[in-house]
């Protein structure tokens, strides 16, 4: 199990890192500017760290996730909510509920820390609480009008849930639930089920053989009339082929959608089952929303081959850094071992 979790953490950070150099460039140009800038980068096939050239879409700290300049894991929000789910359930376990979500981001994140739905989710909540709300008071609005917004089905409440899914091996309905107890927190329909889905195949990794089974089993748990379960097939129907037919599926839609970006995962995850390197790094050359999907195909490999190459986790020295109120930086071993004494706790 050690094994197994220390992966997942060191292929979510190294997915992330390797995605968001490119994410605003993705996000602003698109595909074929995406594949413009790694050729001149010299980083197609993307194998390993993006090297950098000048691009006004690559700036700030995305700066220092490119190769050669990274010295720890810089902050991206989503390392940011894994951390945050570990913390919530060290406080709160298997009893987690969505209240306490929302108490949890007021109290630690700060709301430079939240975009598009959670920050809209934010917003309301801070509107509607009152004073002693935050600190556990009962609470006297719809926490309902939190999801109210035009967000709420893009891809935020998607990469906040792996934790439940981690932390759950063996039980792929409770992680699916917890997830849903978080994510309806800011989002609807379609996200919810999408983060549903990738925490329950997050637990079931560890108990099933072999990716395909993996997928099937999880899939078996989320709504068969939701455009998530549609998404998953398609990523499923794409498996060893070109992702040509996943881009023109969802052409129209938003680069930060929920369902857009669950079917490059699956594609991924499902087509290069032989190499992290090919992976993530076909999850992210392939566009959309690139920091959050190779953090989440990074995560869900690691806990898959229970390996993640020295490459990608060496340049970035077990240092994590969060935007949670307070904590500073983190050491990746702590985290691994923080992780490990909950699941133990979930599991006696």
């Amino acid at each position: 199990m050690e094994e197994r979790i220390r992966a997942a953490w060191q292929g979510r950070i190294s997915g992330c890192l390797l995605g968001k150099p490119l994410e605003m460039l993705s996000m602003r140009e698109g595909f074929d500017s995406l594949q413009k800038y790694l050729k001149e980068a010299k980083s197609l096939p993307l194998r390993d760290y993006v090297n950098y050239v000048e691009n006004s879409n690559i700036r700030g700290v995305a700066l220092q996730c490119c190769k050669n300049r990274i010295s720890k894991a810089e902050i991206d929000d989503d390392i940011t909510y894994t951390v945050l789910a570990l913390m919530m359930l060290e406080e709160y376990g298997l009893d987690l509920t969505t209240d306490d979500v929302a108490r949890s981001w007021i109290n630690m994140l700060p709301a430079g820390a939240t975009f598009t739905a959670e920050r809209e989710a934010y917003i309301t909540i801070l509107e509607n609480m009152n004073f002693s709300y935050q600190f556990g008071g009962e609470r006297d609005f719809d926490l309902n009008i939190a999801s109210d917004n035009k967000f709420n089905d893009w891809i935020g409440a998607q990469i906040r849930i792996d934790m439940y899914g981690w932390t759950l091996p063996g039980k792929p309905d409770e992680a699916a639930q917890l997830a849903r107890t978080d994510a309806k927190l800011s989002h609807r329909g379609c996200a919810v089920e999408c983060s549903a889905f990738i925490a329950a195949l997050a637990a079931t990794i560890p108990s099933v053989d072999g990716r395909k089974k993996a997928v099937a089993e999880a899939l078996k748990l989320i709504d068969k009339n939701s455009s998530a379960f549609d998404a998953v097939q398609i990523g499923i129907k794409n498996t060893n082929k070109e992702i040509n037919d996943i881009l023109k599926k969802y052409k129209s839609m938003s680069p930060v959608h929920s369902l857009n970006n669950l079917a490059v995962v699956i594609w991924a995850f499902l087509s290069f089952s032989e190499s992290f390197d090919q992976a993530v790094g076909e999850a992210v050359a392939a566009g959309w929303d690139t920091d959050c999907n190779g953090a989440t195909v990074g995560g869900l490999i690691g806990l898959a081959d229970c390996n993640v190459p020295e490459k990608w986790h060496s340049p970035w020295n077990g240092k994590v850094n969060t935007a949670i109120a307070g904590l500073g930086e983190l050491r990746l071993e702590d985290l691994v071992q923080r992780t490990i004494r909950v699941t133990e706790k979930f599991h006696n």
